[in-house]
Order: C-alpha cells, then structure tokens, then sequence
C-alpha cells in the first residue's frame, strides 16, 4: 500500500519528486519578488530621534515545507516574513527589535532584533498581523511585550481588510464593536 501512495505522489508530482521524473523539488527555491499584493508599506511614528523619514516594505510569503504547506503546532498557516528599510538611522542608544501583533494586539510575539535594517527575516502564525518596530535598551530573547518607544508600524494586507458588521445584512452589529468607526 504504501508503494503505491508513493508512486502515485510522485506520478502527481508531490512528496518532493518533481512531475516531470525523478528531479527532487527545491523548497529554498523563491521568487525574487513576492507580487505587489503580498507587500504592505512600514511607516515611522516620528517618536525616535532619526527615524522621522524613514520607510519600509513588509513581504509576506508562505513558508517552505516538503509537504506543499507549513503548518504550526495548532493547525494554523505558517508565513515568511522580511521587512527592509531605506534612511533609517542606527540607534544611538539601545536597539532596535521587531515584533509581530495580533490586529487587535491581544497576542504578540518577538521576531527578533533588527541588526541589518536591509534585510531582517523571520516567522509568523497569523494571517492578519501588524509588525512593530521598537526601540529598547538591550536585545531580551526572552521579552514578551516590547517597553520602549514604536519606531516603525505596518500592517499585513489581510489585516487591513475591514468586517461586514453594521453593513448590509449585518446592519444590526455595529462596526465599533469591532474598532471601526
């Protein structure tokens, strides 16, 4: 039985045999660009000294599994992400670190600490997020929330999209139980 799934796997070009004979597939293989749908803009608060023109690109893309899609431990997509900066000044005093946030902020996770403003990449669980860029006094792998000032902020296309409540058929609910006007 189990010769046969793996022959059929490989006829329909799964379980890492390309579709085309016995060439394995690449999961390191990646566009050069993610299409223009899956980059959000990164825009300064103006909070820090030399961060007032700075500015950003977020790119989100699926994450690489030999299985055709990541998975996290809950059964949730597992997403890529790198955000680059142009004209961000280093910090004079402490460091910069990323965050990744929930759109209503009830969740938030360290990405890691932005050493090479060109080019950080790392992970996230949530299809609608916000990436936070903050400033604290000293990189804490072990931090849970961030303590110092927001930098930079931008959301994920899919957190940008808006609920149907208090529209249409849903007229009923309105939409500041959800925090929009």
């Amino acid at each position: 039985m189990r010769a046969a799934l793996l022959a059929l796997a490989g006829a329909v070009g799964l379980g890492g045999v390309g579709a085309f004979g016995d060439v394995p597939c690449d999961p390191s293989v990646r566009p050069v660009s993610s299409p223009e749908y899956y980059q959000f803009p990164l825009v300064s608060t103006g909070r820090v000294p030399g961060t007032g023109r700075a500015t950003g690109v977020g790119e989100v893309t699926f994450s690489s599994s030999p299985y055709g899609v990541a998975l996290t431990e809950d059964g949730s997509y597992r997403y890529d992400f790198a955000v680059r900066f142009e004209r961000l000044a280093a910090a004079r005093t402490g460091t910069y670190v990323v965050w990744t946030a929930t759109t209503a902020l009830d969740q938030v996770a360290l990405a890691g600490e932005l050493t090479d403003p060109a080019d950080f990449k790392s992970r996230v669980a949530w299809n609608k997020f916000l990436v936070v860029v903050t400033l604290e006094p000293a990189f804490d792998p072990e931090a849970t929330m961030w303590s110092g000032p927001v930098v930079i902020r931008g959301m994920s296309r899919s957190g940008m999209m808006h609920t149907m409540a208090g529209h249409g058929a849903f007229e009923e609910e309105k939409c500041a139980a959800y925090g929009y006007e």
